[in-house]
C-alpha cells in the first residue's frame, strides 16, 4: 500500500454536513469525496470557461443594445409619419370650413 499522510481541514459545522451528505450520496467516504473534489479541482480551466461566459453576454448585450436602437428609431420613424398624417389632417379640415 502507499504511504498515506493525514490532512486535516477546518470547515464549519454546516460544511461538515454537506461534505458528508454529498459523499453518503456518491457512496463514499468523507476522505475519498474531499480527495476527489480537490483532485477535479482546476480554476484556470473555471477562468476559461468564465471569460468565455463574459466574452458572450458582451456580445450579446451588443447585439440586444443594436436591435433597442434600431426598434427605437422605428418608433420614432412612425410617430414622425403619424405626426404628419395627423397634420395634413388638421389642414385639410381647417381648410374645409372656409
Amino acid at each position: 500500500m502507499a504511504a498515506t499522510e493525514r490532512l486535516t481541514v477546518l470547515v464549519t459545522k454546516a460544511q461538515k454536513a454537506q461534505i458528508a451528505k454529498q459523499a453518503k450520496n456518491g457512496n463514499l467516504t468523507m476522505g475519498e469525496f474531499v480527495r476527489r473534489a480537490a483532485q477535479a479541482y482546476r480554476p484556470d480551466e473555471d477562468d476559461t470557461l468564465l471569460e468565455g461566459l463574459l466574452d458572450q453576454v458582451k456580445k450579446t448585450t451588443q447585439e440586444a443594445t443594436a436591435a433597442i436602437d434600431s426598434a427605437l428609431a422605428y418608433v420614432a420613424e412612425s410617430n414622425a409619419r403619424i405626426e404628419r398624417m395627423e397634420a395634413k389632417a388638421r389642414s385639410k379640415k381647417v381648410s374645409g370650413w372656409r
